[in-house]
């Protein structure tokens, strides 16, 4: 906003508030989260359909809109082709190209489905888009850290619940030299360092240890799916 005040809005869900911070400038047509970070999950893995399972389908709402670019919010009012042989979004009778609309029930946050569908049915993809937490819930304790494939992380709480890796916007990588790999090392010995109670985002670069930076950057890790404990990350700090 012009006067360099964001509005903040508190999304309810189970068991308290989540912080989330509404970014705009009207003059030029952005509203955008200026805190959390925006994942996009196209991995079809155990922990993406641990996630999926728990979604519930809904009307669009304000949050998805920030998911998606201008031009493409008249289409989260669109119906599926499952749905609606004659929706909009409906290519060829049996071809899609619509986006549906979710939520998180765990942190109240919007998931956007785009879902690609040729007319033959022969590619079918969809890649859901939402924001990651900017931190566990209060009551929540960190139990495991989850490498997804080596492009998606999460955590998983002594409640047995998934979440996202908590995220700013600058976002996480492994397996390669550069700022994704370095947020992700600092964010694990954050981890480390508050024995799992600290599970804010990282909004800096933070000084890991070597031995944790080395791992991150090691293009051993590049394809790596892995669930560790706080045992497990120690074990790489002392190695």
């Amino acid at each position: 906003m012009n006067d360099q005040r964001q509005p903040e809005l508190k999304l309810s869900y189970g068991g308290g508030w989540q912080h989330f911070v509404l970014y705009t400038e009207p003059g030029m047509g952005a509203a955008m989260s200026g805190l959390n970070g925006t994942v996009s999950v196209e991995r079809d893995s155990r922990y993406t359909q641990e996630w999926l399972r728990r979604l519930v389908p809904c009307e669009p709402n304000p949050l998805h809109t920030l998911l998606v670019g201008n031009d493409t919010i008249p289409k989260l009012f669109h119906p599926c082709v499952y749905t609606d042989p004659e929706s909009p979004s409906a290519v060829g009778g049996s071809g899609c190209v619509c986006y549906q609309t979710f939520y998180d029930p765990e942190y109240g946050l919007p998931v956007v489905a785009d879902h690609y569908r040729t007319v033959s049915g022969n590619i079918e993809t969809w890649t859901r888009t939402t924001y990651a937490p900017y931190a566990l819930r209060e009551e929540d304790s960190f139990a495991s850290f989850i490498i997804d494939g080596g492009d998606l992380f999460w955590l998983r709480t002594r409640a047995g619940i998934l979440s996202l890796l908590p995220e700013s916007r600058s976002g996480y990588g492994i397996g390669y030299g550069g700022g994704g790999p370095t947020q992700l090392a600092s964010y694990i010995q954050q981890l480390l360092d508050t024995d799992g109670q600290n599970t804010t985002a990282q909004s800096g670069w933070g000084n890991a240890d070597k031995q944790i930076l080395d791992w991150a950057r090691d293009p051993a890790n590049k394809n790596l799916t892995q669930e560790l404990t706080l045992q497990d990350l120690r074990r790489i700090q002392r190695s």
